[in-house]
């Protein structure tokens, strides 16, 4: 019998750039073992995925489908999915007070530069975007070729702390 996916939540401010990103990559990479989704502590009224990060996805070959900017109250309620862990993507967010998680999931701060920030033409804009996608994946790549073990709740904790050192 196999175990059930582990639900991991992206939080960043507002959910349009990293943790859009990282949904998508662990959606995509997870194999079943994982089901990603992502959410803010403040998106902006009528926020939507950044234009470039979908962009950066699409030709990497992964799915945008279902992507949308939400708020992180959508996952405090009692008929959201049960979270395993959380993991704030920016600063911003990292310092904010989270609201209560059902079940007390393991958390975790994986920091990146929020690629949407700045005044640089398109293509630096774009290529920011590429590096932000590159790094939450070599991420990605030590979670997902996790063995079950590592990934069992009383060490889930310590092994997402040990992710956030940014790999080699």
């Amino acid at each position: 019998m196999s175990n059930p996916a582990l639900n991991v939540l992206f939080l960043c401010t507002h959910n349009s750039a990293r943790s859009i990103l990282a949904e998508a990559i662990l959606n995509h990479m997870g194999r079943g073992r994982f089901k990603a989704y992502s959410a803010g502590s403040s998106p902006r009224e009528n926020q939507k995925p950044n234009p470039l990060g979908l962009q950066v996805l699409q030709q990497a070959g992964i799915s945008i489908e279902g992507l949308h900017s939400k708020s992180w109250d959508e996952f405090g309620t009692p008929e959201a999915p049960h979270m395993d862990l959380v993991i704030t993507v920016c600063d911003n967010a990292a310092g904010e007070v989270c609201p209560y998680w059902p079940g007390q999931p393991a958390t975790a701060h994986w920091g990146y530069p929020d690629p949407s920030a700045g005044d640089g033409t398109e293509a630096e804009k774009l290529e920011a975007f590429r590096q932000t996608l590159h790094a939450l994946k070599r991420r990605m790549d030590l979670l997902v070729s996790l063995p079950a073990a590592k990934l069992e709740r009383a060490l889930l904790q310590s092994t997402a702390h040990a992710l956030s050192k940014e790999p080699t």
